[in-house]
């Protein structure tokens, strides 16, 4: 049915280095209900590396080098090359889990208005509790449509969205200028508040399912969240009113009284330290002009985003 509306999607997914799991992501992605009409690859090479060959005629591959790579620009080169009406973004180690999922994306375009619709990400099977309890909080099972008059009952999580699994109406992203650009991170909710501030919704689809987690160490959530506070220190604008940190606290402290509930108190002690070394690296990069590159290439998570100076 939905195809029927002679709808076009494309789909752009930025990849590094990708392991066996990729081509099975391509695989179901060519299994959807709703097909796409072309898959963009942006694939970053490092010396000496490949461009990856696929007999699939949808499937093209459009290689940048690693010095390049940026999250926002790559994603943006990666959009424009795009004729179609929606471009589905996606990162390499994110699993489509049934075939509904361009389908159930699609669907979130039928409300008036909706300029995003990103999907639910479902922890991996061998994923810790934690990392659960993180994807549960954060892509809860229930859709919901969310504009600007959600700003003071929902704070930061008003822009909340993922390019992990993300699909945009191309011509309103167009419009709006595309990904920022340099960005370390956060290029989705800039696009996200943007999109929002213009007077169109962002849709969360409950049913469109990715399987995506993560199992960062301490030092890993330090420089992850230190690239966090860089991306929001960079672009101001868009954060300074509105406070991460008590989103970030809720989150705490609800994972905490879960796991002490279930008397995982060891996992709550290292959910504890971990969030204090979230914390810190989120403090440290929203002050990052006031450190020494020296210190800045310690604490991040994206080395290559530093090549060039950007002080």
């Amino acid at each position: 049915m939905l195809q029927e509306r002679g709808k076009r999607i494309d789909v752009v997914i930025p990849a590094y280095k990708p392991g066996k799991d990729f081509r099975e992501l391509l695989s179901r992605l060519l299994k959807q209900t709703v097909l796409p009409d072309n898959i963009f690859v942006i694939q970053t090479l490092t010396e000496g590396e490949e461009q990856l060959p696929f007999e699939e005629e949808c499937i093209h591959v459009y290689p940048v080098k690693q010095a390049e790579f940026d999250h926002g620009k790559t994603r943006d080169y990666g959009a424009k090359l795009s004729g179609a009406d929606y471009v589905l973004m996606m990162t390499q180690d994110a699993m489509p889990e049934n075939d509904y999922l361009l389908e159930e994306l699609l669907k979130g375009f039928a409300r008036e208005n909706v300029g995003i619709v990103y999907g639910r990400q479902l922890a991996r099977k061998d994923a810790d509790l934690t990392e659960k309890l993180a994807r549960l909080h954060n892509y809860p099972p229930e859709s919901r449509l969310k504009t600007r008059a959600d700003e003071e009952a929902l704070g930061i999580k008003t822009y909340f969205c993922s390019d992990v699994c993300a699909m945009y109406d191309r011509i309103l992203y167009e419009e709006l200028g595309g990904f920022v650009h340099p960005v370390i991170f956060n290029e989705d909710m800039i696009m996200a508040y943007r999109v929002i501030r213009a007077g169109y919704g962002v849709y969360y689809a409950a049913d469109a399912q990715v399987v995506h987690s993560h199992s960062y160490t301490c030092m890993q959530q330090f420089r992850r969240n230190f690239d966090l506070g860089v991306s929001q220190c960079q672009y101001s604008e868009v954060f300074e009113n509105i406070s991460s940190e008590k989103e970030g606290a809720g989150f705490a402290g609800k994972t905490i009284l879960t796991l002490c509930k279930g008397f995982h108190f060891g996992k709550a002690i290292y959910f504890a330290w971990q969030c204090a070394f979230r914390l810190a690296g989120y403090r440290l990069g929203k002050n990052y002009e006031k450190l020494s590159r020296k210190m800045i290439l310690r604490c991040t998570m994206s080395p290559w985003f530093w090549k060039e100076d950007r002080f």
